[in-house]
């Protein structure tokens, strides 16, 4: 059974919580990456922040990326799942939810991440075209 540890990419960034938008961006470029976790001091995952969130509800919504916090922009439930989940939590979990990118969690800590690219090395082709077809489906 492979498990969320066995697919997931360990050592993963946050941008914490308290950090503006504009250094989360900054971030996010020099790691060459569309999503980062957003943490908070305790270590937990906060919520999630995207390339897209940073234009459409800053930039497009005409406030300051100097002065938004990325916590202003972790709303909403974190889909997450636990590290142990099997592989078919996994897929669920980002089927359901639409996400293309998933962090990973374990004792109350952020220990990783899967990608589409992560289900795509670690599971069989069947698997990962239905999650690809569940994904580009509204």
């Amino acid at each position: 059974m492979t498990t969320a540890r066995q697919l997931m990419t360990k050592g993963v960034d946050c941008v914490d919580e308290r950090d503006t938008v504009l250094q989360a961006a900054e971030m996010m470029t020099q790691l060459g990456v569309g999503a980062m976790p957003i943490c908070g001091s305790d270590d937990k995952l906060k919520g999630m922040l995207t390339d897209r969130d940073i234009v459409v509800k800053v930039l497009g919504a005409g406030k300051d990326p100097a002065r938004t916090t990325a916590g202003d922009l972790a709303q909403g439930h974190v889909v997450y799942v636990d590290a142990d989940d099997d592989a078919q939590m996994v897929l669920r979990t980002m089927s359901q939810h639409k996400v293309r990118r998933l962090p990973v969690i374990d004792d109350h800590r952020l220990v990783g991440m899967i990608a589409q690219a992560d289900v795509a090395r670690g599971l069989p082709d069947p698997q990962v075209g239905d999650l690809l077809e569940a994904l580009s489906t509204d």
